[in-house]
């Protein structure tokens, strides 16, 4: 049942109350009662939604011009809270408040108030409760265990406050992939259906590709906005694009003009190429920029731009990108996974003309200083700016380190004789006006995970990343792991992941973008 009431008469702010003259809300302070303009209080209701672990707290009878947030917690002290909401118009032509509040563990109560302001004054509602549910089965959440490792060590080293965004991948199809933990590993929320990636928008919002569609839904995981991939395809033939569509791939890139860059894979004929005699279907990526009526209006295929026979990998997986990265000066840099290559493509915010404007990583347009092509990444995932100025650029990449090549020339894992790979966190500096490469930072914890990887700095300035299956342990695991910045890296705080494996493991402020979540 939703119970409608209105709040208590409180203000945050110390010292302060509030009363009542002529059925006008008055602020009093040390200096008086101050005429706040409201002209009724306003009326509350805190309702389930779809998703058991995110309840809706509606505010009505609002006056135009005001905003509000939730504070909740699971007692009167609180300690989360939600984003400012602005004021919206009803069917009726009244101004309503609607608030999901997200980010809250499986079958507990909670307490939570809403704050309303408006020029001139505010107002706090009364403590009202509401009670998550369970997950739904046959959901069932991933094996997390979480251990502080610099705590043990005796140090004041403390991670960086936050949640994991968990982009996971499983055979088992009734494991959620689309999870946000707390740093204790518990599951606070969680979205169903894919998640390669999933990704927090500047609105609020979640995007996520289920291979067929990308879609943006809100906290309770209702869509807002998809595209198909039989609308892209439309599109493209419209256009006179004949392109083999297959599926969205591995991420997709949300630009403030509100259009989305999506990374797809697509399929091109070849015959006799060298080592592949009759007809070879050789998959490669395609670009499409989608403005917000889902129409395409730029695209941009590795089959015009790059050579099919530089195969580092084989084919037909020919350039297997998996992350796309909007430069502050308009472009796009794509991470290549099977060219070892992170790209920089002439974008210039959709006007373009596609050209490659350089490569980075082994045999591409850099120079790595020092010479030592082991310094280099390869098979590479989820490169990240950390800052810009001017020619240079700061980037963390997570180092997967496939077919590494060492001082000698050879390749890791290519015979029985060639060195073990190995896995690595990695920082680079890059100059683009002297086209060098300097290794800043990195962090190589002793293991090799083939495949998926994210890497990120903290706001603490620390260093996370993500090995999405290292070996020698489980191939069923997953290990994400925050370290210090420094020339020893210390383990601060890590998660370790059963049953399944992260893709991406992304630390976030919290579940609401400009909110950060301390505890």
């Amino acid at each position: 049942m939703i119970e409608e009431r209105g709040g208590e008469q409180e203000l945050k702010n110390l010292g302060a109350s509030v009363c009542f003259s002529a059925g006008i809300l008055l602020i009093l302070t040390s200096i008086g009662c101050i005429s706040a303009n409201l002209s009724s209080e306003p009326l509350s209701a805190v309702a389930a939604t779809s998703n058991p672990l995110v309840a809706q707290y509606s505010l009505n009878r609002i006056d135009q011009g005001m905003s509000a947030w939730v504070e909740f917690g699971t007692d009167t002290t609180y300690g989360r809270q939600t984003s400012v909401a602005a004021a919206s118009v009803t069917a009726s032509g009244g101004q309503t408040i609607n608030i999901l509040v997200a980010g809250m563990l499986p079958q507990t109560t909670y307490h939570m108030r809403a704050h309303v302001t408006w020029s001139g004054g505010s107002w706090v509602d009364q403590d009202q409760t509401f009670t998550t549910g369970a997950l739904p089965t046959p959901l069932v959440a991933p094996q997390v265990s979480v251990s502080y490792p610099s705590v043990a060590a005796g140090t004041t080293n403390s991670p960086a406050p936050g949640v994991e965004l968990l982009s996971l991948t499983s055979s088992n199809t009734n494991i959620l992939q689309a999870v946000a933990t707390d740093l204790r590993g518990n599951v606070i929320w969680y979205c169903p259906g894919g998640a390669v990636p999933i990704k927090q928008l500047p609105n609020g919002d979640y995007i996520i590709n289920n291979y067929s569609t990308l879609i943006e839904v809100d906290l309770a995981c209702r869509t807002v906005r998809q595209v198909s991939l039989n609308q892209v395809s439309q599109s493209l033939q419209a256009q006179g694009y004949s392109f083999n569509l297959l599926n969205f791939s591995h991420d997709v890139l949300v630009l403030p003009s509100g259009h989305w860059i999506g990374l797809l894979q697509i399929s091109q004929n070849f015959t006799d190429l060298p080592g592949y005699p009759g007809t070879l279907a050789v998959l490669g990526d395609l670009l499409v920029d989608i403005d917000p009526n889902g129409n395409v209006v730029w695209n941009w295929s590795a089959f015009d731009y790059l050579d099919v026979n530089r195969h580092l990998f084989g084919l037909p997986d020919w350039t297997h990108s998996n992350a796309l990265v909007y430069t502050p000066d308009g472009n796009l840099l794509l991470s290549m996974r099977n060219q070892s290559w992170i790209l920089k493509i002439n974008y210039a915010n959709g006007t373009g003309s596609g050209n490659l404007l350089w490569t980075l990583g082994e045999d591409g347009d850099f120079t790595i200083m020092g010479g030592d092509p082991s310094q280099w990444f390869y098979g590479q995932h989820n490169p990240n700016i950390v800052s810009a100025s001017g020619s240079q650029t700061t980037l963390t990449v997570f180092d997967d380190g496939n077919l590494r090549i060492d001082s000698t020339g050879v390749a890791c894992g290519s015979s029985s004789s060639a060195p073990a790979c190995y896995s690595r966190g990695t920082i680079f500096q890059i100059d683009e006006s002297t086209y060098l490469a300097t290794l800043l930072w990195d962090d190589t914890p002793g293991l090799y995970t083939p495949w998926g990887g994210s890497i990120g700095v903290l706001s603490n300035g620390d260093v996370e990343f993500d090995m999405s299956s290292p070996f020698p342990t489980e191939p069923a695991a997953s290990q994400i792991t925050e370290f210090t910045q420094t020339s020893n890296p210390q383990t601060v705080w890590q998660m370790v992941i059963t049953g399944t494996n992260a893709y991406r493991g992304i630390r976030i402020p919290s579940l609401y973008p400009g909110v950060t979540w301390t505890q």
